[in-house]
């Protein structure tokens, strides 16, 4: 005998997820997340696909994947077109690669002037200031 997964009110899907409930009327408004049907006079209620995708939805996100490209992931549905997926990874991959770049040349950055503040003594204006001002 086939059991029924439990349907869930909004708040319960919500907790469930680790999302609040405003995320989830967001994500309907994006169109990253099917709103059920209302009965009359009753509640909406969602069944576990759509807990599968809120958190399919935070994990990708989690990755660094924007909305846009969480609903072009998501878009891909059955995990059968995976060349797409992985040249979307791929993309993602160098982007993120790019940012770490630029933060190490800032870290660089950034620890040179505490140095040089550190050294600083007497009337010497503060070299991180300084710097700051020139751009």
């Amino acid at each position: 005998m086939k059991t029924v997964s439990p349907l869930l009110p909004v708040g319960l899907l919500a907790k469930s997820a680790g999302v609040n409930v405003e995320t989830i009327r967001f994500y309907q408004r994006k169109g990253l997340l099917p709103e059920p049907g209302k009965p009359p006079g009753g509640i909406r209620r969602y069944d576990r696909s759509a807990l599968a995708r809120l958190r399919f939805i935070k994990a990708a996100q989690r990755l660094g994947f924007s909305l846009e490209e969480v609903g072009d992931l998501l878009k891909l549905g059955d995990g059968t077109n995976c060349r797409e997926a992985r040249e979307q990874a791929e993309r993602k991959l160098a982007d993120v690669r790019g940012k770490i770049a630029e933060l190490s040349r800032i870290e660089g950055v950034l620890a040179d002037l505490v140095e040089r503040c550190c050294d600083a003594r007497g009337r010497i204006r503060c070299p991180l200031i300084a710097a700051l001002q020139k751009g």
